[in-house]
């Protein structure tokens, strides 16, 4: 099924149905009081999460959504039916715009949570309602109201406890492929990753069972994605929610740039795009150590980068290579952020890293 995150779709709720204006009737009897009964509210429309979907492209195929309308009132003082509410599924994760304005109408966080987006018209009044000492025999009614009528813009960010940033290349498809039971498409070329994947890590083999963490891959990151450059810059914002931003390098030096000059230029697109995503908890992942053949070789790729404050974390994800201790390491982390009691959007302080000095060559 073909990943969408942005879509626009038109809402639009039942009208409420209208009274009438009836009089009670026996045979032989004269016209006796009113008995119009009142019309039934129209249905509601509401967005609800359903952690089964993972793209907005279901809702594709449906130009307008519409829930029921009330029904009229009827004889005898019965009220109309009221219509039915209308539930769309969306993803978990899925955010909700007034598609004129732009102003954020809500977001759809749990699954099964609803969101009302377009509220049911009305009831209409029949004449029995209009009734009163010095008004026996009441002819007024009135209307149904219009439901709401609502153009949306839907955005979907994906829900993970840890994110994947890195360039093309760097292993993070590998990396999901063998720490969860996901199967992103893997290649030695540029962007082999072209939509989002979401691999759930599980850790019941080593502890408890119901421990586990969902890890998110994004397309591969180039210098000025933040700008809208080249794949990555797309899907951003899928890193937004995550609580650990996992930075995968490559340990060889790939176009001429290091792992350091890697994560230099990773966090600078990062703050770019978000400071509130460049201040997220952060490990370093430096992948394919294989390749190294020296221990010394590695240890002057590590140093740099630990010596900005980052943990290192050093595997070989084609060989499986320190991945155990990699799934050990991040579960602890994202069970310390779960347990945390902040503000939303406000993490722990990253370290300060030189960037300039770094680019420019002048870092010790």
């Amino acid at each position: 099924m073909k990943f969408i995150d942005s879509i626009a779709i038109r809402v639009r709720a039942g009208h409420g149905g209208s009274g009438v204006v009836s009089f009670r009737r026996e045979r032989n009897m004269p016209k006796m009081g009113p008995d119009g009964g009142n019309g039934g509210n129209g249905g509601n429309v509401f967005l609800v999460g359903d952690e089964g979907l993972n793209t907005l492209s279901t809702l594709r195929f449906q130009a307008e959504y519409r829930s029921e309308d009330g029904s009229k009132g009827g004889t005898q003082d019965k009220s109309g039916a009221c219509g039915a509410d209308l539930l769309v599924p969306v993803p978990v994760g899925t955010q909700v715009y007034d598609k004129e304005s732009g102003d954020l109408l809500g977001e759809v966080l749990e699954h099964n949570e609803k969101l009302l987006v377009a509220k049911g018209g009305w009831r209409g009044f029949g004449n029995a309602s209009f009734l009163a000492a010095t008004h026996q025999a009441p002819t007024e009614y009135t209307k149904g109201k219009p439901g709401e009528f609502k153009e949306l813009k839907l955005e979907l960010k994906l829900l993970a406890d840890v994110g994947l940033a890195g360039f093309p290349n760097a292993g993070k498809s590998t990396l999901l492929s063998v720490i969860s039971s996901a199967r992103p498409k893997i290649a030695d070329y540029p962007f082999t990753t072209i939509t989002p994947n979401l691999g759930v890590v599980d850790m019941g083999q080593w502890g408890d069972p119901r421990d586990s963490f969902v890890v998110a891959d994004v397309p591969g990151l180039i210098e000025g994605a933040s700008e809208g450059k080249g794949l990555g810059h797309a899907f951003l914002k899928h890193l937004e929610r995550t609580r650990v931003v996992l930075y995968v390098l490559d340990a060889l030096d790939v176009g001429e740039m290091s792992p350091i000059d890697a994560l230099t230029k990773l966090r600078i697109e990062l703050e770019k795009y978000s400071i509130d995503l460049y201040r997220r908890r952060s490990l370093v992942v430096l992948n394919k150590i294989d390749l190294i053949s020296e221990e010394e070789e590695l240890a002057k790729l590590v140093r740099p980068i630990e010596q900005l404050g980052f943990e290192v974390l050093k595997i070989s994800g084609a060989l499986g290579l320190g991945l155990d201790a990699l799934k050990h390491r991040v579960n602890t982390i994202v069970k310390e952020e779960k347990n945390k009691e902040r503000p939303t959007n406000v993490s722990s302080e990253p370290p300060k890293t030189p960037y300039l000095d770094i680019l420019l060559g002048k870092s010790k």
